[in-house]
């Protein structure tokens, strides 16, 4: 039985809204997609949304029913699949040849793709022949999965309405996991962030993420990594329990969109190496610990057949880099995120913020400190809500209303509740304490940026959703957030479905005709930059701690410049680059780092043994 289709890639998790119902638009085209299912008031209007466009009756799903986050979200991706399987039933019903859904599935396929051959023997062949490899032909036709993702830092314990702190189980994440776990989703739940231990020990309640009697899993785990020690980190605190991590995602820790999390200067190429090198003891080292868990629990052992699906995410940008990668380091997919944002056909994105990405240039896009998470955030200058927060500065109004209080962790005043820190409230309260500090002008200087550069995402990054598709938006709170990867700045028009899938199989270039950097290079070049930022976000507090972490991050990027030298022969042979401006490339990193070491207050340091 056929249950994956022939796609090498998959639609990443893009912000709160982005992709949100992109399982509706692309699944039945066998392209997988990934829905966050951390904010419930924005499922719940979409399945408002869907159910009205659909001509049938909407019961909401009241905020004052008890588990209503879990309610809300099961129903929604119940919803969502009920969708895919009506459009799946409408697209194998297609005559073969007729233009439509299921000619469009075939065509999507890559061009190496044996159910793509088949296809065009079939359209060519005639009388018994032709229904015979028709029905063979309409067996192999699969959707793609609705995966879905909780970032696991998100995982706020949660009030009554009569103010009493619920049990941890209705925490945010929890609560987000038991409404998948409930659905009728066969498919994965990509945990992003890292180990949250009491998130993941609540799996073991759901007899879904455990084999059956044949060694299926209903419902897969995939954890986004940033490098290999995370991987077996994760995966063997959740083998010990008994469930199995079908497929780590890697992702680079700058050179992808939304929360950036940075290694300490570990390049992709040596992280992709470990990997690869690594692959086999990862695997039998999980599959050892996993059955010796399943079987002390007395179920049912994994399939002898189960193996870790390795794909990477991050930076991608042509048919080149992509096929490099899968065939270089034996991936066994890749994830394309940000360019999907300038396809209407598959992700949400209103047409203001369309027409701002189109006109973008390099320099439009930033790494900042607005989430209020604390984590690094890839940012668009041009975004409204950028804007938006610079007005309100502008007003002496600085900070976000703060109405759905999904990142209201900061405890610092004692009150009644912990509030958000890109809150109206919080950056009043702070800047107030500020006027009061001892501090010196550079460093109140600085500190006062670190206020202020914190915007709201509960909102930003569901607004877009709304705009485009004309539904409500509460306290008229209109501006987007946008956090596409910087390697969007190499695509500059809107796309069609067809267009940018065949820009990843090479059928097309979709990109614009501005010169642009390898993957590596790019995120080679992200790396220095951001070292340069943290020294001077880190200049007033020089310590111990900041100067390991800076010799670690100097040694690395070095490292992995010397890796890259290594593997100049495989990449030659790809026609990616030229000898002479790969070493170039190389060359001016080298260089450009040690410049920078030399013009820090960190210069002894990093002139030691260089």
């Amino acid at each position: 039985m056929v249950t994956r289709s022939e796609h090498t890639f998959y639609i990443p998790v893009m912000g709160l809204a982005y992709t949100v119902d992109s399982p509706v638009k692309v699944a039945r085209y066998g392209i997988s997609s990934v829905v966050s299912i951390i904010q419930d008031h924005l499922l719940e209007q979409m399945r408002k949304f869907y159910i009205e466009k659909m001509g049938r009756h909407y019961r909401a799903i009241d905020a004052g029913e008890e588990d209503h986050r879990a309610k809300r979200i099961t129903a929604y991706l119940n919803l969502l699949q009920d969708i895919v399987d009506h459009q799946m039933e409408s697209l194998t019903g297609e005559e073969l040849d007729s233009g439509g859904d299921l000619d469009r599935y075939f065509n999507l396929l890559p061009d190496d793709s044996s159910t793509k051959a088949l296809y065009h023997e079939t359209i060519m062949a005639k009388g018994a022949g032709r229904q015979e490899k028709e029905k063979r032909l309409r067996d192999l036709v699969v959707p793609g999965t609705i995966d879905v993702n909780i970032m696991t830092k998100l995982d706020k314990l949660n009030v009554s309405s009569k103010g009493e702190v619920l049990p941890a189980e209705y925490a945010d994440a929890m609560s987000a996991l038991r409404g998948f776990a409930l659905s009728r989703l066969s498919s994965s739940i990509v945990f992003s962030a890292g180990l949250n231990p009491r998130l993941f020990t609540y799996m073991e309640h759901f007899d879904d993420f455990f084999p059956d009697r044949d060694g299926n899993i209903k419902k897969k785990v995939i954890l986004k990594v940033s490098d290999f020690r995370s991987a077996m980190i994760q995966g063997k605190f959740l083998a010990k329990k008994g469930i199995w991590v079908s497929e780590f995602r890697i992702e680079s820790g700058l050179n992808c969109g939304g929360h950036a999390f940075p290694t300490e200067g570990k390049l992709m190429g040596p992280i992709l190496e470990e990997f690869k090198v690594e692959r086999e003891k990862l695997n039998e080292e999980l599959f050892q610990l996993c059955n010796s868990a399943l079987k002390e629990k007395g179920r049912s052992a994994l399939s002898e057949e189960c193996l870790v699906r390795i794909t990477y995410q991050g930076g991608i940008g042509s048919a080149g880099e992509d096929r490099f990668l899968r065939e270089h380091y034996g991936l066994d997919g890749t994830g394309w995120g940000s360019p999907f944002l300038l396809v209407p056909e598959a992700t949400n994105v209103d047409e203001e913020t369309l027409e701002s990405l189109v006109r973008a240039r390099q320099e439009d896009y930033f790494m900042s400190y607005a989430s209020p998470l604390g984590i690094p955030f890839n940012n668009f200058r041009n975004s409204s809500s950028e804007r938006q927060r610079k007005e309100r500065i502008a007003k002496g109004r600085p900070g976000s209303p703060c109405y759905l209080k999904f990142l209201a962790f900061n405890d610092d005043f004692k009150l009644d509740r912990p509030i958000c820190v890109s809150s109206r409230q919080y950056q009043r309260l702070k800047l107030k304490d500020l006027e009061n500090s001892e501090l010196g002008p550079q460093e109140a200087e600085l500190e006062r940026e670190r206020i202020l550069e914190k915007d709201c995402l509960c909102e930003g990054l569901t607004a877009s959703v709304h705009l485009k598709n004309k539904i409500p938006i509460k306290h008229s709170l209109k501006a987007v957030t946008i956090c596409p990867g910087p390697n969007l700045a190499f695509f500059s028009k809107l796309l069609s479905l067809d267009e940018m899938v065949g820009h990843i199989y090479g059928r097309n270039n979709a990109m614009s005709n501005e010169r642009r950097p390898l993957v590596f290079v790019n995120e080679m070049k992200m790396y220095r930059d951001y070292m340069v930022e943290e020294f001077r976000r880190n200049t007033t507090h020089i310590g111990d701690k900041q100067v390991a972490y800076f010799q670690r991050f100097r040694t690395n990027l070095l490292k992995g410049l010397e890796y890259y030298g290594d593997i100049a022969r495989e990449l030659l042979q790809t026609g990616l680059t030229s000898f002479e401006q790969w070493q170039l490339e190389l060359d001016s990193m080298y260089r450009s780092i040690l410049e920078v070491c030399e013009k820090d207050p960190y210069k002894a340091i990093f002139l030691e043994n260089t």
